[in-house]
């Protein structure tokens, strides 16, 4: 421990971890660029330094960029990474209110908290959490899955009509191009660049970057709402609140951020999951369950529910990859590539046969959760200078940013015309009154879903039984299915009560 305690907290590793999450931040703020792409872009500068060293710049940026997508998405509407979509659903409306640094301060916050969480987790609780991951076969991912939609009640706003038509269409988005299972290829409608499918950053990016720009040119072009708007931004958004205060708002809701910060531990460390469900389960459970005011205008719940979890992904996903070998999300997919690099083996063996390298690294983990947050609370001025920016200088900026990051994913410009095709779809929605957030919901959980529903068929009909025979054969699937249950009944519950308090209005 003392040789674990050394590498740590020496001034190079402090010094490498606090420029890991300091470009973490920055590139999670910047849309389209998130924790994989920043990870991927700094791999080749671990060639060089030791593994543990290596291996904590990364940590650093997955960790920093998991919090840095908040900064836009509560200042601009504009998530920068998917983790971000449900803190920006009532960090934006907070900002527009005068509360700007309390949602920045609160993200900060809960971000560290779950961050906290999530590694301790890594640390203490590594080989029975990857032995209860295991029990998750394809009936359980399936039905996992199955509920991760019900989620989508708390997403629909007034109309769950509405809700569940945007769903369908981000799980329609995600079963174009190759067939996952057979490799076929499907929905392409003739085009050969549907053929590899549609990205998921191409989606976000148009539906709430691009969109909110588009909105913003046609306010400021055809009405004086945008100049009235763009005044407010600059005189009443920023709100005067200490860090002191915020940390005792975020610590007056205990019970809601244990369970976010377990909520996203344990689908964290699902392989396939990752941060962006997580927060989204949290949000969902938040809103469902919060007193208050109403979610989608500026509920700090949102804010502390969706940070807190999806930070707390970040180590549920190096579980099973420190574990088992199996990476938890595509973040730490990347980080398995850096191990095998530096001559690593993921999983049982690595803490026999690199204990020093490995202890290392999930206590290291612990030092970018609090340089993330030092980062975050002291930065917070500076970030909220963007809300004083003109608004005919920041469009141009966050277009021009996000035709980037749409680009950056797969070097692909047809993922660029995809977004400005879904920002235009996106500003169609808006009119409508459809929620965005359903269609990324959909298309985030339509892979999940799927496979591992075709996988279920193809192991029930290799055991003569039905795939309802066989999923009702394991006892976990129940689990999940009564908790399933459970959240559409609450949420018809918390959607009655609201009906009736509108009534009585």
């Amino acid at each position: 421990m003392t040789i674990v305690l050394r590498n740590v907290l020496q001034i190079q590793t402090i010094a490498i971890v606090a420029g890991g999450c300091f470009a973490g931040i920055i590139l999670g703020a910047i849309p389209g660029l998130n924790g994989s792409i920043g990870v991927s872009l700094m791999l080749p500068f671990t060639f060089g330094i030791s593994p543990v060293h290596g291996l904590l710049l990364l940590g650093g940026i997955y960790m920093g960029a998991t919090y840095g997508g908040s900064i836009s998405a509560i200042l601009i509407n504009v998530p920068g990474t998917p983790e971000s979509y449900c803190t920006g659903l009532e960090g934006y409306p907070m900002a527009k209110n005068g509360r700007g640094k309390e949602a920045l301060y609160m993200a900060a916050i809960s971000s560290v908290i779950g961050g906290t969480v999530g590694v301790i987790a890594l640390i203490y609780f590594t080989p029975p959490l990857a032995a209860a991951a295991l029990t998750f076969g394809p009936p359980e991912m399936f039905l996992v899955g199955i509920v991760g939609l019900t989620v989508v009640g708390s997403l629909a706003g007034k109309d769950m009509t509405k809700g569940i038509f945007a769903a369908a269409f981000g799980i329609f988005l995600g079963m174009m191009g190759y067939d996952n299972v057979t490799g076929a290829k499907r929905l392409d409608f003739g085009i050969p660049n549907m053929i590899m499918g549609i990205d998921l950053i191409s989606v976000v990016l148009g539906f709430f970057s691009l969109s909110e720009m588009f909105l913003q040119i046609e306010n400021m072009i055809f009405n004086e709402r945008g100049k009235e708007r763009h005044i407010k931004r600059e005189t009443a958004e920023l709100g005067n609140i200490s860090p002191m205060e915020a940390l005792k708002n975020v610590l007056g809701k205990p019970f809601l951020l244990i369970k976010s910060c377990l909520l996203g531990t344990v689908i964290g460390i699902l392989p396939g999951t990752g941060g962006a469900i997580a927060s989204f389960v949290a949000y969902g459970e938040a809103k469902r369950t919060a007193k208050g005011p109403e979610f989608g205008k500026g509920n700090p719940d949102g804010i502390i529910a969706a940070e807190s979890a999806n930070n707390a992904a970040v180590g549920g996903s190096l579980v099973p990859l420190l574990a088992l070998g199996i990476p938890g999300s595509s973040t730490s997919a990347v980080m398995y590539g850096a191990m095998m690099i530096h001559g690593l083996s993921a999983g049982p063996r690595l803490f026999t046969e690199n204990r020093e390298i490995a202890y290392s690294f999930v206590y290291g983990m612990l030092l970018t959760v609090v340089v993330m947050g030092l980062v975050g609370i002291l930065c917070v001025p500076l970030f909220s200078k963007v809300l004083k920016v003109d608004m005919k200088v920041l469009i141009p900026i966050v277009i021009l940013c996000s035709l980037i990051g749409a680009y950056s994913v797969r070097n692909s410009m047809f993922d660029v015309l995809a977004a400005v095709v879904f920002g235009f779809l996106g500003v169609w929605f808006h009119k409508l009154g459809i929620p965005a957030s359903p269609v990324v919901l959909g298309l985030i959980l339509c892979p999940l879903i799927e496979s591992n529903f075709r996988m279920s068929l193809t192991i029930a009909g290799a055991e003569g039984v039905s795939v309802a025979g066989y999923m009702a054969a394991r006892p976990l699937s129940w689990v999940i299915l009564a908790i399933g249950i459970l959240l559409i009944l609450a949420n018809l519950k918390t959607m009655s009560l609201e009906m009736k308090g509108k009534n009585n209005k």
